[in-house]
């Protein structure tokens, strides 16, 4: 008889790719969410059954022989009462991640920014060099069977390593790669200083033989590995193979060239050729909702750059890689802040990064209210409206305009697009759903 495995949040970009992990090894997988999602459909089709709504107690029943929920679900989850009701084993996603992690030679990428690019691009890497790697990574490829799941046969594990919640310090790695770090997740940490040392927590738990492949450029990271002992090997895009992989990546934008300079590192360690990696780099084609590009033909030729960014720094980076690739092209950016509390926190940095970005148009969306994790007494001063009104102070009032939602937005491009212009489409809540998809849907 299969063993029953159930997952609370099974449309979660990390809970899935576990989940299908489950299914892969021969497990029966059933899992709840609150919301239908292309995560939650594929999900199904792959033989997992899902429940969609409101959570159900009766779905734990004693014939499953662990829960797993996703670290945003609280301890007064119905789902999570009834598997403590019953006796059954429950584990939070980076808890059950962990477990992974210990059976195998665990190379895990962090960082606030870059961790899916650099995930994937070294998981790519690992394929084609014959290494036949298990890869759970934050966004889906192409390469993968449109998923965010690889289940392969060696020791080797590739997984994206989440500060949020300082849920890294579950895992156990051999490799640990840092490829940037800066205030975020504000609402859990509080302080930057709070950050910096749980990444020192994070990296101290390597093994004595441990490496830490990590980003020369970034002052937070050589903080964290302030009197650190275990064997470090920096990088930087001012290092002499910079260039040669710069031009041999596809994806535009110095960023990138950093996420693969860290790849490099770790397939030199493993003695994979260098024109091996520099045959994947030409070969990486990005993942989804990272600088993912579409050729849209109706109502007029435009092309839609869809990604996942809501980070200042990750919107700063991306549509500056998008100028590099179209310098003469119009640039339009679609934005949809993600949660109050970020939007609270870095509110300085958002209006200071939007109102100097090198675009034509800027549109702003309400903010994505994340359900259970928002502050009521935070929401009532800060909105997409105020962000707006901030912004124009500093860049020409008819550049930038508030599209409380995805009609609107969508409304307005389509009466000012004209052929020809870049349209970038941002943010990590449901713009993509209720945008991006509906841009794309001729396609």
């Amino acid at each position: 008889m299969k063993q029953h495995i159930h997952f609370i949040g099974i449309g979660g970009i990390g809970v899935s790719a576990l989940a299908k992990y489950y299914l892969f090894n021969g497990w029966q997988v059933s899992g709840s969410d609150l919301v239908a999602t292309e995560i939650t459909r594929q999900m199904k089709n792959m033989g997992a059954t899902v429940h969609i709504g409101k959570p159900k107690a009766s779905l734990i029943t004693k014939k499953i022989q662990k829960v797993v929920f996703s670290p945003a679900v609280q301890k007064d989850h119905s789902e999570r009462q009834a598997a403590r009701k019953n006796k059954i084993r429950d584990l939070s996603y980076p808890q059950a991640l962990g477990e992974l992690t210990k059976k195998h030679f665990t190379i895990a990428v962090s960082g606030t920014h870059g961790k899916s690019t650099t995930s994937s691009m070294l998981g790519l890497l690992l394929v084609k060099a014959g290494f036949d790697p298990t890869c759970i990574i934050g966004t889906k490829l192409k390469e993968f069977g449109n998923s965010n799941c690889r289940v392969g046969k060696s020791k080797y594990l590739v997984i994206e390593a989440d500060e949020h919640f300082a849920s890294f310090l579950n895992y156990h790695s051999k490799i640990i790669i840092l490829t940037s770090l800066e205030k975020d997740h504000l609402d859990f940490y509080k302080t930057l200083g709070n950050l910096i040392r749980t990444f020192k927590k994070y990296v101290r738990l390597l093994p004595k033989d441990g490496i830490v492949i990590a980003n020369k450029e970034e002052k937070n990271i050589q903080k964290v590995l302030k009197g650190f002992t275990r064997r470090i090997i920096w990088y930087s895009r001012k290092q002499n193979d910079a260039k040669k992989v710069k031009s041999a990546l596809l994806l535009p934008g110095g960023h990138n060239v950093s996420n693969a300079l860290s790849v490099l590192a770790v397939a030199r360690l493993l003695k994979i050729p260098d024109r091996k990696s520099f045959k994947a780099f030409s070969e990486f084609k990005g993942s989804w909702r990272r600088f993912e590009l579409f050729s849209i033909k109706t109502p007029k030729p435009y092309t839609l750059v869809s990604d996942y960014g809501h980070h200042p720094t990750e919107i700063k980076v991306t549509v500056e890689a998008a100028r590099e690739k179209w310098p003469q092209k119009n640039i339009w950016l679609i934005y949809q802040p993600h949660q109050y509390q970020r939007t609270f926190y870095l509110f300085k940095d958002f209006v200071k990064v939007l109102s100097s970005l090198p675009i034509q148009k800027l549109l702003l969306m309400d903010i994505y209210d994340v359900a259970g994790r928002e502050k009521g007494s935070i929401k009532k001063g800060i909105s997409s409206l105020r962000l707006t009104e901030e912004i124009q102070k500093k860049r020409p009032p008819f550049s930038i305009f508030h599209t409380p939602n995805a009609k609107d937005a969508k409304s307005y491009l389509s009466k000012n697009l004209k052929s020809g212009d870049i349209v970038m489409v941002m943010g990590a809540g449901d713009i993509y759903k209720n945008l991006t998809l509906e841009l794309t849907r001729s396609l």
